[in-house]
C-alpha cells in the first residue's frame, strides 16, 4: 500500500476533485482531506490484495464514496433532525443540505441494488463515484466491456425507478 499510494496519488486527487465538484461551494472537505481519509481507510485493510491499478482505483473510489456519504449523513442529522427527504437528480441544482440528502438517498438505493445484483452496484460505484470509463470499470471488476456497459444501463434504470417511484 505504501509503495502504491505515491504512484497513484495525483490520480486519486483527480477522482476526489470530481467528487467534490459535485458538492456545493463551501464544502468542509478538501480534495486533500478526501484523498488522505481514503488512504487511512485503505491502509487499515490488512488483507487487501489489489490485482491491478484499476482495481485499486475502484476500491479507493468506494472509500471516497463512503467518506462523502458519512459526511452527508452527519450534515443531515445536524441540519434536519435526521429526517430524510428524496430529491430528484435531474430537477434541481441542490443546495448543500439537499445535496447531502441526495447523496444519502443514492447510497441507500445503491445498497438496495447491491442486495439484488452485487456486480451492477460495483459498476455504479466505479462509473459514478470513481469516474471510470467503461473500459476501466471492466478491468477493475474483471468483466468484459460489454458486460460493464449492460450492467451500467440496467443499474441506471433500476436506480432511477428506485429514486423516483411513480
Amino acid at each position: 500500500m505504501d509503495a502504491l499510494f505515491p504512484v497513484v496519488y495525483e490520480e486519486l486527487r483527480q477522482v476526489a476533485r470530481r467528487h467534490l465538484q459535485r458538492e456545493p461551494s463551501g464544502h468542509t472537505l478538501t480534495t486533500t482531506d478526501l484523498v488522505h481519509q481514503a488512504y487511512v481507510q485503505l491502509a487499515d485493510q490488512t488483507r487487501a490484495h489489489w490485482t491491478s491499478r484499476a482495481h485499486f482505483m475502484a476500491v479507493a473510489a468506494m472509500a471516497m464514496r463512503r467518506i462523502l456519504v458519512d459526511h452527508a449523513r452527519s450534515r443531515r442529522a445536524v441540519r434536519h433532525g435526521g429526517a430524510l427527504q428524496r430529491v430528484p437528480l435531474e430537477s434541481v441544482a441542490p443546495a448543500a443540505e439537499e445535496r447531502a440528502d441526495l447523496l444519502v438517498a443514492l447510497d441507500e438505493a445503491l445498497d438496495r441494488l447491491r442486495r439484488l445484483d452485487e456486480r451492477q452496484a460495483r459498476v455504479v460505484e466505479c462509473r459514478f463515484f470513481g469516474g471510470m470509463t467503461e473500459e476501466e470499470t471492466a478491468e477493475a471488476l474483471g468483466i468484459g466491456v460489454r458486460t460493464a456497459r449492460r450492467d451500467w444501463v440496467k443499474a441506471k434504470s433500476w436506480l432511477h425507478g428506485d429514486l423516483y417511484p411513480d
